[in-house]
C-alpha cells in the first residue's frame, strides 16, 4: 500500500476528495459517505483529520472494518490535522497570516492573547467605537481563559491525552460497560406504560383532562431518553435493532424522527459548543451562547447564515428571562424539524438506512391517527379542552428541553485548533449534573454527558458506575471535570445567557448612539459587516 505525504493527501482534499486518517490508514470515502447511516456532515468535519478517536468511540469493530475496505495508503510518522473545508471558511476568519490550514497559524495563543490586550487598552482609552469590537472583545476573554484553564493545544500534549484517553477507553471494556442491562430497558417501559394507564384512565374515567395531559407529557419525557439511547446504538449495540426500537419509540409513539435527532446530534457530538457548526447552539433569534452569534455566522449545518436581524435583536437580550417560556414550546419546533427532515429526504437515500425515512414517515402518520384523530379530537369534545390538553401536555415536556441544554449553554464556545483532541474538545464543551442514584430516572441518563459524550455507546445504566473512571483519567491528565447540581447548573446557564444578552445590549446601545456615523454598521442578514470607525470619529 502507498505511502502518502502530507502535500498528497492535501492536494487530494483540494481537489474533492474526501479523505480521513484512522491510525495512519489513509481512508478516501467518496463514495461511502452516501451510504453513512449517519448522515454525510459528520464525516465531512472529519476530513483531514486523524479521526481515530471519534470514530473508535462512535463504531463497533465491525463498523470500523467498513471503513478499512476504503483504505487508499496510509502515512508516516505524527499526522498533524489540516482545518477541514467545510470549517475552512470559519477559520480562516480567525487565522493568523500563514499557510491555509495549517494548525500553527489558526487559533495561535500568543496572538489571540495579545489581541484580548490590546483591545482591552483600547476599550480604557476611549479609542474602540465599533460595537462589535466589544462584543469580540468578550468573546476573546473567554477563550483565552480556556487556555489557561486547560492544558496545552500543542501536538505533543494533545496526543499524550488521547493515548490516556484510550487506555481509559479499554478500562471500560475490561470492566464490561459496555454489556447493557436490559432488565433496566424493561422497568423503564413498566414506568412509561404505568403512566400511559393512568393518562388514558385519569382521562377516559375520571375526565381529569390536566392530569392526563400532564401524565401524557411526562411518559413523553421519559420516553426521549429510550429514543436517545438507541439512536446511539447503546442498547443492544445491533444498528438495525436499535434504529427501528428507537423509530417506534421516537416517531410512532413521540411525532419526531429519530433519523432528524441523529443526523443533527452525531454533528453535535463531534464539533460540540462550535457556533459555525454546532446544531445545538444554533437557535438564533431565541438564544445566543456566545457573542459570536452578533456577527452573522454562516452553519455549515443547516446551510444558512444566522442573521442577528430584528427579531433576534429583540429576543437575544432577553433571553436569560425568556429561557424557560421558549424552551416550554420546544416540542413543537421538533415536529417542523422532524417533518422537514423526512418530506426533504436529508436523510440517507442509500445503505442499510434507506428505508428508515419510509418508516418513520408511517409512524409520523400513525403519531397524527392516534393523538390528533383518536385522542383529540374522539375523546375531548370541544375546542378549548383540545387546545388546553396539547399546551398541557406539550409544555410538560419543557423539562427535557431544559436537561438537554443544561450541559453546554453556561460552557465554552472558544475553538482551540485543529489539534485539540477529541477528549480534551468533550470535557471543555460539556457539563454533568450532580444527583441522587434514586433520582437518575428522572435526568434519564443526561446527568452525565461529560462521559456519553466521550463514549456515546456506552449504556446509559452504566455510566454512573463508570464515572470514577472518568475522574481518574482527568487527574492524570489534568483537565477540569465540571459537575455541578441540578439548580447550580440551571443558575449557571442563566447566568451565562445574562452575561450575552448584556453584551446584545451594550452593541445595540452603541449602534444606537453611533448611528450618525456613517462607516459604522450593525451585522446585516446574510454575512460579517463589520465596519470600523474612521479614527477622527473616535
Amino acid at each position: 500500500m502507498a505511502v502518502l505525504s502530507k502535500s498528497e493527501v492535501e492536494e487530494r482534499i483540494a481537489n474533492g476528495e474526501v479523505i480521513v486518517i484512522y491510525k495512519s490508514a489513509v481512508l478516501k470515502l467518496d463514495k461511502w459517505i452516501k451510504y453513512h447511516p449517519g448522515g454525510d456532515k459528520a464525516i465531512y468535519h472529519m476530513v483531514g483529520r486523524d479521526a481515530t478517536d471519534e470514530m473508535n468511540a462512535y463504531h463497533s469493530d465491525e463498523s470500523v472494518q467498513q471503513f478499512m475496505r476504503w483504505k487508499i495508503g496510509h502515512v508516516e510518522g505524527e499526522w498533524k490535522n489540516l482545518v477541514p473545508p467545510i470549517q475552512r471558511n470559519a477559520c480562516e476568519t480567525s487565522m493568523q497570516p500563514g499557510t491555509p490550514g495549517d494548525e500553527d497559524t489558526c487559533y495561535e495563543d500568543d496572538a489571540c492573547d495579545a489581541k484580548v490586550e490590546t483591545m482591552g487598552q483600547a476599550y480604557k482609552n476611549h479609542v474602540v467605537v465599533d460595537p462589535m469590537q466589544l462584543s469580540e472583545l468578550f468573546d476573546e476573554e473567554r477563550a483565552a481563559l480556556d487556555r489557561k484553564l486547560f492544558p496545552s493545544a500543542d501536538s505533543e500534549t494533545q496526543q499524550r491525552i488521547s493515548a490516556e484517553y484510550n487506555k481509559l477507553h479499554q478500562e471500560l471494556i475490561d470492566a464490561g460497560f459496555y454489556a447493557c442491562p436490559y432488565w433496566k430497558y424493561g422497568v423503564e417501559l413498566l414506568r412509561i406504560s404505568t403512566l400511559l394507564g393512568a393518562s388514558y384512565f385519569t382521562l377516559i374515567r375520571l375526565n381529569w383532562q390536566i392530569v392526563s395531559a400532564l401524565l401524557l407529557g411526562v411518559a413523553w419525557q421519559q420516553a426521549v431518553f429510550i429514543a436517545h439511547d438507541a439512536g446511539h446504538i447503546s442498547i443492544t449495540h445491533n444498528y438495525q435493532v436499535d434504529s427501528v426500537f428507537g423509530m417506534l419509540v421516537s416517531a410512532w409513539f413521540g411525532g419526531l424522527s429519530l433519523g432528524w435527532w441523529k443526523r443533527n446530534h452525531n454533528v453535535h457530538h463531534l464539533v460540540t459548543n462550535d457556533p459555525e457548526h454546532d446544531p445545538d447552539i444554533q437557535h438564533l433569534p431565541f438564544f445566543a451562547v456566545t457573542s459570536r452569534l452578533f456577527t452573522g455566522l454562516k452553519s455549515t449545518y443547516y446551510e444558512r447564515d444566522l442573521a442577528f436581524d430584528l427579531p433576534a435583536r429583540i429576543f437575544i437580550p432577553l433571553q436569560h428571562i425568556l429561557y424557560y417560556p421558549i424552551l416550554a414550546f420546544g416540542r413543537f419546533n421538533l415536529y417542523v424539524l422532524s417533518w422537514t427532515h423526512l418530506l426533504g429526504g436529508k436523510g440517507p437515500r442509500h445503505g442499510q438506512a434507506a428505508w428508515f425515512r419510509y418508516f418513520e414517515l408511517c409512524g409520523l402518520v400513525f403519531f397524527c391517527y392516534w393523538f390528533c384523530y383518536r385522542l383529540l379530537a374522539c375523546s375531548l369534545s370541544t375546542a378549548t379542552d383540545r387546545v388546553l390538553y396539547v399546551l398541557v401536555s406539550h409544555l410538560t415536556t419543557m423539562i427535557v428541553h431544559v436537561q438537554i441544554t443544561l450541559s453546554h449553554f453556561a460552557m465554552s464556545t472558544a475553538d482551540l485548533g485543529v489539534s485539540e483532541s477529541f477528549p480534551q474538545r468533550q470535557l471543555r464543551t460539556s457539563m454533568d449534573v450532580a444527583c441522587p442514584r434514586w433520582l437518575d430516572f428522572f435526568h434519564g441518563g443526561l446527568q452525565f454527558q461529560v462521559i456519553h459524550h466521550l463514549f456515546p455507546r456506552l449504556p446509559r445504566h452504566n455510566l454512573r458506575d463508570a464515572q470514577p473512571y472518568l475522574l481518574r483519567f482527568c487527574e492524570r491528565v489534568g483537565i477540569k471535570y465540571s459537575i455541578y447540581g441540578f439548580s447550580h447548573c440551571n443558575s449557571m446557564v442563566l447566568s451565562h445567557l445574562e452575561q450575552i444578552a448584556q453584551q446584545a445590549r451594550t452593541v445595540l446601545a452603541c449602534a444606537h448612539t453611533m448611528g450618525p456615523h456613517k462607516d459604522v454598521a450593525m451585522p446585516a442578514p446574510g454575512g460579517d459587516s463589520r465596519q470600523y470607525s474612521n479614527p477622527k470619529h473616535a
